[in-house]
């Protein structure tokens, strides 16, 4: 097996799930190398990233997952031979499940696509989660014609051509949904693959909520700013104060 993969982790507060996700990503074929961006944590995530064999940076507040993602790239060029390795990024939160990301990284290795986004097989539905996929969903079709099954989903492999295509990357939570209207306007090829991995349950309590709400800014805001009539629309309400 070719070693030509590099396997990026987001991570804010992840003690509970890091080391085994981090202990997964570096069994999967054809990856040599783990890197945690630590994004602010205040428990043991770095350290416990560390301990399980991952290359850690840190920053010392939150900065977003757009931002952890960008970190984490440059990270990786540093350590990159003649040929760049390709980029798989993988939530904090996906434990010994992350062993079965593999078939993301095919199609980018045998350079059927330039990014591929996971399908979960068994995807969990929980506390109104849907009218953010309904937001994200909508913006990628409306500026771009393809429909995507899961638009929010953080699991995607991407060459670093396709990667360095889409900078700057969209702040927040609005990052995939970016990426995905950004490649394929620039020509790239994205390809779905259906795989068993599993997110920890998200629950419904008002912290949720919260998360969800920000969800919703952040992709509102990377979908506003790549449609100037929404653009302006949103400009003259803050110019008037709404």
């Amino acid at each position: 097996m070719q070693v030509d993969t590099a396997v990026i982790i987001a991570a804010k507060d992840e003690q509970d799930r890091i080391a085994s996700t981090v202990e997964a990503a570096a069994s999967l074929p054809g990856v040599d190398l783990v890197v945690v961006v630590d994004d602010g944590s205040a428990d043991a995530t770095g350290r416990l990233a560390e301990g399980s064999g991952a290359k850690v940076v840190r920053h010392s507040r939150n900065r977003g997952k757009g931002a952890a993602m960008e970190t984490g790239a440059a990270a990786v060029r540093l350590l990159d031979g003649d040929v760049p390795r390709h980029l798989l990024f993988l939530d904090a939160d996906l434990g010994e499940t992350a062993k079965r990301a593999g078939p993301l990284i095919d199609p980018v290795r045998d350079g059927s696509a330039a990014m591929t986004i996971a399908v979960f097989a068994d995807l969990v539905k929980l506390g109104g989660h849907g009218f953010v996929v309904r937001l994200s969903r909508d913006g990628i079709k409306r500026l771009t014609g393809w429909h995507s099954t899961q638009p929010l989903n953080g699991q995607r492999c991407l060459t670093r051509a396709a990667f360095d295509a889409a900078q700057p990357l969209a702040p927040g939570f609005g990052v995939e949904t970016a990426l995905t209207v950004d490649l394929l306007r620039k020509g790239y090829k994205i390809a779905e693959v259906e795989v068993p991995l599993a997110h920890r349950a998200t629950g419904t309590d008002w912290r949720a909520q919260v998360h969800r709400a920000r969800q919703f800014r952040d992709v509102a805001r990377a979908l506003a700013a790549r449609e100037p009539t929404v653009a302006r629309q949103l400009g003259r309400l803050r110019r008037a104060g709404r």
